[in-house]
């Protein structure tokens, strides 16, 4: 059975109702991927219909849109093709990141992305975090620029408000959001979701497994120096304690589905509007076809009743 399909922004490509975040595969969670396990997770996740793919420069830096690039040659046809601009590793080699928004950054990332992605154009280019610094019409207008020129063929943003979203689509349509929901991110549900649904914008969550502890499989404070998530409150050992809740709620539906609580984590996400396609990040083969196969599930109106009255999380998400 192939997977279900939903629409990247108005009049965009069609793209599998489940896509693959790319950035673990050798960045932000520590640990070792072979190479070649990474490729193998690419190339499954195209055979079971997960083809919105989603990298960014900063993630290496630029080692994960060379790995991408690398790992399409031959399927690049086959794939929806995302990558993100506008922010750079920080003073200290590393986070926290900086945001650099100016136009001519913009100018020289669009092809440098193209260089190492190995392709001639982007189909979905966003603006990773608005630079504070820099009027968010120029960055805008650079990228803009991109799709002029035939570098890129569609325009997004990331974690923008609604404001902001407003003055972008003034100068282009914006086809998508990227912005964090899952069970213990809730934010972005009471406007930006909505505000998507109404105006053809599709909405790609990013870290939709609550960066891996809504799997179940995170119970304790240990992670490696380069995984952020050593240094964030969420992933504290009292805020684990108290969010392990959560996971126990979202495994007694993922029981009744004979499915797992990963699988209900982005069923989740799924059901909240056709406009959303999550984007679950891992470098394993066998969580790309367990995530995949969470496109099949279909929430009762129990299920998203019991999931809706989980507790807020313990901790910030940043």
């Amino acid at each position: 059975m192939s997977m279900e399909t939903r629409i990247l922004g108005s009049g965009g490509p069609s793209v599998g109702a489940v896509g693959l975040g790319c950035m673990p595969m050798n960045w932000g969670y520590g640990g070792e991927t072979s190479e070649s396990e990474a490729f193998r997770a690419i190339h499954r996740a195209i055979d079971l219909g997960v083809t919105l793919l989603d990298t960014a420069d900063v993630y290496g830096p630029y080692a994960n849109e060379d790995l991408v690039g690398r790992a399409l040659e031959g399927r690049r046809d086959e794939v929806v093709l995302a990558t993100k601009v506008g922010l750079v590793v920080g003073p200290s080699g590393g986070y926290p990141l900086a945001n650099d928004g100016r136009p001519e950054h913009v100018r020289s990332a669009i092809d440098a992305s193209l260089r190492r992605l190995r392709t001639d154009v982007i189909d979905l280019y966003q603006l990773h975090r608005i630079d504070p610094a820099v009027p968010l019409e120029e960055t805008w207008g650079a990228m803009v620029g991109s799709v002029q020129a035939g570098k890129v063929r569609a325009l997004g943003l990331s974690e923008p408000n609604i404001e902001e979203l407003e003055r972008a689509r003034a100068i282009h349509p914006v086809a998508s959001v990227q912005s964090e929901l899952s069970l213990w991110t809730r934010d972005h549900l009471a406007d930006v979701v909505p505000w998507c649904a109404a105006n053809g914008v599709a909405f790609i969550p990013f870290a939709p497994l609550g960066r891996g502890f809504l799997t179940g499989a995170i119970t304790a404070a240990s992670f490696d120096d380069d995984d952020f998530r050593a240094k964030n409150s969420r992933f504290s050992q009292e805020s684990i304690d108290a969010n392990l809740t959560i996971v126990e709620r979202i495994r007694a539906v993922a029981d009744r589905h004979d499915a797992t609580p990963a699988q209900i984590a982005i069923a989740w996400t799924l059901a909240q509007g056709p406009h959303v396609i999550p984007i679950p990040g891992t470098r394993r083969m066998r969580f790309v076809e367990e995530n995949a196969a969470a496109a099949d599930i279909r929430l009762t109106d129990q299920d998203l009743s019991e999931l809706a009255a989980l507790p807020e999380a313990a901790g910030s998400r940043y």
